[in-house]
């Protein structure tokens, strides 16, 4: 799932394929045209440029949050990414606000070694972070905040282990842009950065999605094309 005209699934998409899972996308504007979860064995929540605390998408969060509650009542495993991650947050009772300052760029991420695969450089792009619910484990962190979650069958990152060069490129067009320049981060050396560190985070997000269907979603590899 994410925003219209944001469906490249990137590094994650690119593993989950590699293992026989057949994606299907849908637009989060649009819930009544969502399909319905039967025979779907995957989640994947992706980020977005919307505030989970947007008066005016209200309607549209309240509808990706009963999903995904409707998802975990089923057994049904997430994985969300930055905005999918603050929605599995608000969605499990927990908090949702304006970081204490944006994370921009290639950035270092915290974690024990027993959630090894979560440590280390991974792009960030947000200016929000999000409070633990209660029922949530905090796996990762950086000073800004958790930079990842688990609850049960339920994963997200603040993180964005998906992005690739393609999709870093287009997110420092047009208000990325705008953004770029407010922080004071030169687009060539982000440029520069993101193709220096996509040939390690490739391999890296690989990685992370094994260890999420082995230890989270604690579901075999699939030998036959599955739905997410």
């Amino acid at each position: 799932m994410s925003n219209r005209g944001e469906s490249d699934p990137g590094f994650v998409g690119d593993r989950l394929v590699q293992l026989d899972f057949a994606l299907i996308h849908v637009d989060r504007e649009y819930p009544a045209e969502w399909p319905s979860l039967a025979g779907v064995d995957l989640l994947v929540h992706m980020g977005s440029d919307w505030s989970v605390y947007w008066n005016d998408i209200a309607r549209n969060v309240e509808a990706e949050s009963a999903l995904m509650n409707d998802a975990q009542r089923r057994g049904v495993p997430i994985f969300g990414i930055c905005f999918g991650a603050q929605m599995l947050a608000h969605s499990l009772g927990g908090s949702v606000q304006r970081a204490k300052r944006p994370e921009v760029g290639w950035c270092e991420v915290l974690a024990p070694a027993a959630y090894a695969p979560l440590a280390g450089t991974w792009m960030q792009w947000h200016a929000d972070s999000f409070s633990a619910p209660a029922s949530a484990e905090v796996l990762a962190l950086s000073d800004v905040g958790p930079q990842a979650i688990r609850s049960g069958r339920s994963f997200g990152t603040q993180f964005h282990p998906e992005a690739n060069e393609a999709i870093v490129t287009r997110w420092m067009s047009g208000d990325g842009a705008v953004e770029l320049a407010r922080l004071g981060i030169a687009p060539h050396d982000l440029a520069e950065a993101t193709r220096r560190e996509t040939a390690r985070s490739g391999a890296a997000a690989g990685v992370l999605v094994d260890w999420f269907l082995a230890e989270v979603a604690s579901t075999p590899m699939p030998k036959t094309a599955r739905r997410a």
